[in-house]
């Protein structure tokens, strides 16, 4: 017997609605701009530049007595938060301690770093520090404008692509699409105030390729459908189309984040912000394929001039693979 999450030849219409949900990506884009001008990111220290150090003891997470150790080396402002995960042993107490960058440092003094150390071992004398990042000021601004460019050519680079293998209808709602994954999910991270690293820069990029992979599936299968049903309008060619490849978008879907879902739960906190992004990124993705992409598409409209001699004007670069 054969697992299905959807049953052979269904018939939704996902866009007797198109506009409506248009209207709430729209509106759910102008949330998360809003909250990133209002609330910004939560940049970790790869993008704040500072140092953040892993401690690691046997007794129970004093954030007050942290803080009071500190205070006294006039270090600037301390982020110090406990770190919880199930997977740690009961007598297992993990702390996080970020403290910014000195100004003036371009790198943060290793004789800092151990007086940050010693002062915390004063509350705990067995304390250990599994590990310390140090990220100065300058290299932290450089890797913002290199993390905003990779973002931006990646985007540009796939806007080429679907331009070339189809028609410009098609790249505008694809690139649309991948701004408005890329959009949300740089809100839901300025909403939540989760920690903004280089680690988030590689899921979004991973979430782009996820996203464009699942909508070129679909753009494939219009371009097909559009030759096959020559007399149906555009509106039913993209549901036929949709509905003949939801069983297979749904099944990469689900597989994915059960994958994502357990580490998510198992993999430690380290991991975790990747993760988290990689969900919402893999579900906001799917949705975009189906109602923003495909939605667009509609709008827009594409031209399909049957009177043409030549039966591959158009596409004549879908021989391309995927």
């Amino acid at each position: 017997m054969r697992l299905k999450l959807i049953r052979d030849n269904t018939s939704i219409d996902f866009f007797s609605r198109a506009r409506i949900w248009l209207g709430i990506s729209g509106i759910l884009m102008v949330v998360a701009f809003a909250s990133f001008l209002i609330q910004g990111l939560n940049f970790g220290i790869d993008f704040q530049g500072g140092t953040s150090i892993r401690t690691e003891s046997t007794v129970e997470v004093d954030v007050s007595a942290y803080r009071t150790a500190l205070e006294a080396l006039d270090l600037g402002d301390i982020s110090i938060a406990e770190v919880d995960d199930p997977l740690f042993a009961e007598d297992q107490h993990v702390a996080l301690v970020r403290v910014q960058a000195q100004e003036g440092d371009e790198r943060i003094a290793s004789d800092t770093i151990q007086a940050i150390q010693d002062a915390l071992q004063t509350v705990d004398p067995d304390m250990t520090f599994p590990s310390v990042e140090s990220v100065g000021p300058k290299v932290s601004g450089e890797l913002i404008n290199t993390a905003i460019i990779a973002v931006a050519l990646a985007v540009l680079a796939i806007l080429l692509y679907i331009w070339m293998r189809f028609e410009w209808q098609f790249a505008v709602g694809a690139v649309l699409a991948l701004s408005h994954d890329v959009i949300l999910t740089i809100g839901i991270f300025s909403e939540l105030q989760i920690k903004f690293d280089l680690a988030i820069i590689a899921a979004l990029l991973t979430i782009v390729g996820y996203s464009i992979n699942d909508t070129v599936i679909v753009f494939d299968r219009v371009r097909e459908n559009l030759r096959k049903y020559k007399k149906k309008d555009l509106k039913e060619v993209l549901n036929i189309s949709i509905n003949e490849t939801l069983s297979r978008t749904l099944m990469t879907s689900v597989t994915t984040l059960l994958a994502l879902i357990s580490l998510f739960v198992l993999g430690g906190d380290v991991i975790r912000g990747f993760v988290f992004a990689m969900i919402w990124g893999v579900i906001i993705g799917t949705y975009s394929s189906i109602f923003v992409a495909s939605a667009i598409l509609l709008v827009l409209g594409v031209k399909r001039d049957w009177s043409k001699k030549d039966p591959a004007a158009g596409t004549r670069y879908g021989h391309i693979d995927t």
